[in-house]
């Protein structure tokens, strides 16, 4: 017997009995699951954020742990979607929520549809593992700080060639004619026992007609109501609700939450993200065969597109103290909690003396700042695009010491662009509980959907 016959007996062995175990073989079964996706946090910005939630507290930065870097298992994730290199929210999202890939800007469909036309959408819709989970009788909820119809929350429950159509008042007249239905719709037309449990985040501008975006005069927020659910608009009223029992929605602004510095600036009434979390995980455990929830900090990324990487971190840190309040109140031998990104954002560290604020520039001996060959000084922080680059033949800004914790000061971008753009290196996922082992290595982001699937017992998704 030659040596290639050899292995190839030996492959077909190998691949038999990996058939005959079966995908989910010997898989630790979870009671629970519990995805956090920090939107942009991609491994620059972990890095950043560490620094600057152990500055802030007035403790060596470089050697500060967030909260999820301590569980103990670990995996780089690729995030390029079925037509791009560098995945939006849409696509990095729905790959990790339906275990397939998709084109930019689709949200739960194959990739077999062309962006924005509804005819080629047709009958190719993807289950989502929330839909599979609501299905199989467990509890499910979502809880982000963007609208609630906004991209990777709409990746649990939507099924659409275009993110953009968040209510009717987006949808072209093409669309509608070829029967496409909004987003927001989407997310409350459906059969009573296939709503979700706890819904919280904002956008209510997409589900009312007065004082909203709908063309159609519809109020979904009082039909959500009127079928026999929770509906609340305030932290006050979300802390007082029931429980138990009736479904929960609540959307807490026009349009995006606010950041975390501007909530407590102004004052308003609203929840905080890891209120929220605590909230939906208190409700969602009333299910005795247990939940499925996903948790985004959506604001991550809305301030790294506007080149404001302070309140980049800020965010990444207030998404940290969410993942820890979780980590408080499950018990990791029934719940498994995986924290990933959808994708990176073009945010780079420079360098910079231990006790430097993360957010001023490069000191030098005796607190002269080195200065580059425009002759003005180098930021730590920079982004490769974005609206912080100067205008064409001006110079660039730099910060000073004193305005190095201004929330609204752009950070300085090398290319300038309207939003910054995203980038394609692999971002991070950490993992505890039941099949937690299975986050290793280098992964896509569709394997990460098959070990949830499989920790829950549900089926496996195709291997794509």
């Amino acid at each position: 017997m030659t040596l290639a016959n050899m292995s190839g007996k030996l492959a077909a062995g190998l691949c038999a009995l990996a058939l005959a175990a079966g995908p989910a073989a010997g898989a630790e079964r979870a009671k629970n699951v519990i995805l956090f996706i920090g939107d942009g946090m991609g491994v620059s910005t972990l890095t950043a954020a560490r620094i600057y939630e152990g500055q802030k507290r007035g403790v060596d930065g470089a050697s500060n742990l967030l909260s999820f870097e301590t569980f103990p298992d670990l995996a780089l994730v690729r995030t390029y979607s079925a037509d791009s290199l560098v995945t939006d929210s849409a696509a990095g999202a729905s790959a990790l929520l339906t275990g397939r890939r998709t084109l930019n800007g689709a949200l739960g469909v194959t990739d077999k549809i062309k962006f924005a036309d509804c005819a080629s959408a047709k009958d190719q819709s993807a289950p989502t593992l929330a839909e599979q989970a609501k299905q199989a009788g467990l509890a499910v909820g979502v809880v982000t700080t963007a609208a609630i119809t906004d991209a990777t929350p709409a990746s649990l429950y939507a099924h659409t060639p275009s993110r953009r159509w968040q209510s009717d008042a987006d949808l072209p007249p093409e669309a509608v004619e070829a029967g496409c239905v909004d987003i927001a719709r989407q997310m409350l037309d459906v059969p009573k026992a296939n709503r979700f449990d706890v819904m919280l985040g904002g956008g209510q501008a997409n589900f009312v007609a007065e004082d909203g975006k709908r063309m159609d005069g519809r109020d979904l927020t009082d039909e959500w109501r009127t079928a026999g659910g929770l509906y609340v608009q305030t932290a006050t009223e979300l802390a007082a609700a029931p429980k138990s029992g009736a479904p929960l929605l609540g959307l807490f602004a026009p349009n995006n939450m606010m950041r975390d510095t501007a909530r407590q600036a102004t004052g308003t009434d609203a929840p905080t993200l890891t209120q929220m979390t605590t909230q939906a995980i208190e409700r969602l455990a009333e299910n005795e065969k247990g939940y499925f929830l996903m948790v985004e900090g959506a604001l991550i990324d809305k301030a790294h597109h506007i080149s404001l990487a302070g309140e980049a971190l800020n965010e990444t840190v207030e998404f940290s103290k969410a993942i820890a309040a979780a980590a408080a109140m499950t018990d990791p031998k029934d719940t498994l909690i995986i924290v990933t990104a959808d994708h990176s954002h073009g945010l780079t560290i420079n360098g910079g003396a231990r006790d430097t604020s993360i957010l001023g520039v490069l000191q030098g001996n005796d607190d002269d700042p080195p200065v580059a060959l425009d002759g003005r000084t180098v930021p730590i922080l920079m982004y490769a695009s974005g609206p912080g680059a100067p205008a064409a033949g001006e110079p660039r800004a730099v910060p000073t010491r004193t305005d190095v914790d201004d929330p609204d000061r752009l950070t300085y971008a090398a290319v300038p662009l309207l939003s910054a753009a995203h980038t394609g290196e692999d971002v991070a996922a950490y993992a505890r509980g039941p099949g937690a082992s299975k986050i290793r290595g280098l992964m896509d982001q569709p394997g990460v959907n098959r070990v949830m699937k499989e920790a829950l017992g549900l089926e496996s998704g195709p291997r794509l």
